[in-house]
């Protein structure tokens, strides 16, 4: 097991090495550092010296890839690319473009807290959830409940997360007035902030995730393993409770461990749409404003995180299946 884990952070080294060059390689073939430089200095009048001035400061009047003038480790070393994207896997962010006094890595660490108030919960509570509302579908399979469960499933997953946060904010702030429409703040102030992008959503994604679970548990209860288990005299809810939803969870861990990293990234649609400081509005601010050094930083963390991911998830396998081994 131990020979298989190295080798696929092996593997994962060389995907993160990919994935970063290619990031790097999009990002400036559609600009240059002179448009970056005229885009966060502004105005309609930006002088070629102030456009020096501004790479200069940032690192950016090197050649991209390749230094011919330099001699030796330096040509390549002294480049964009190494000083700007290379750096990453010793975890070195950098600073932003738009704000040099800015840490980006203080600011990851800062933001990624707040994205976790908000993503834990949400992980959490959705997978509780989820999984309980799609075994009391197949627990009544067949009846009224289940039909209209279903065509519930497909109703809410068919409504865009966009019309329950409008319709949230609306309902609950304006309306009812029980919680801010937007904003945050720290300590256990922070709860009422983050009460309603919690519920709304669990509701944008319980559609999605009930219906998917309720054809797995489908799919087991007509195994002979369960059969059998009814034919010793085992009540229903203990069939599905011991049986059913143990030989599911391989197909549930790989579903809920996909939402891994959005649980550390956050959720760019509702930390924008509430105004709430974490990663997920870091991002959405660095994409509005071009900045390069932001986008790449959250651009490699996401490939870790998904890397690491699904390595934990092959990992949990081999714990709730005996059958499943890394060789």
């Amino acid at each position: 097991m131990l020979t298989t884990l190295v080798r696929r952070a092996l593997y994962a080294l060389l995907v993160l090495a990919g994935v970063n060059l290619l990031t790097f390689v999009l990002f400036f073939t559609v600009n240059t550092p002179d448009d970056m430089a005229r885009l966060n200095i502004g105005g309609k009048r930006v002088t070629q010296e102030q456009i020096d001035k501004w790479k200069s400061e940032r690192g950016y009047d090197k050649p991209l890839y390749w230094n011919a003038s330099a001699e030796g480790g330096a040509r390549l070393t002294e480049t964009i690319f190494w000083e700007r994207s290379a750096t990453l896997f010793k975890l070195d962010f950098g600073r932003s473009d738009a704000k040099q006094s800015s840490d980006i890595g203080h600011e990851i660490r800062t933001r990624m807290v707040v994205s976790l108030q908000l993503a834990v919960p949400i992980f959490v509570l959705q997978l509780i959830a989820s999984t309980a509302f799609a075994l009391l579908l197949v627990y009544f399979r067949h009846s009224r409940i289940d039909f209209w469960g279903v065509v519930l499933c497909v109703v809410m997953l068919s409504i865009s997360s966009l019309f329950y946060i409008i319709v949230g904010q609306y309902f609950f702030s304006r309306v009812l007035r029980l919680v801010p429409i937007s904003g945050y703040a720290g300590g256990l102030d922070a709860v009422k902030f983050l009460v309603l992008p919690v519920l709304l959503s669990l509701l944008s994604r319980l559609g999605t995730e009930a219906r998917l679970y309720r054809a797995m548990f489908l799919e087991e209860i007509g195994r002979d393993y369960v059969r059998t288990a009814r034919a010793k005299g085992l009540a229903e809810t203990l069939v599905l409770g011991r049986h059913v939803l143990r030989n599911a969870l391989i197909p549930i861990i790989t579903s809920a461990g996909s939402y891994l990293p959005y649980v550390f990234l956050g959720s760019l649609v509702f930390e924008s749409f509430f105004g709430i400081p974490g990663l997920g509005a870091y991002v959405i601010d660095a994409i509005a404003g071009q900045d390069f050094a932001i986008v790449r930083s959250m651009v490699f963390l996401g490939s870790v995180l998904y890397v690491l991911s699904y390595l934990l998830i092959d990992v949990a396998y081999t714990w709730v299946d005996p059958r499943v081994r890394l060789q």
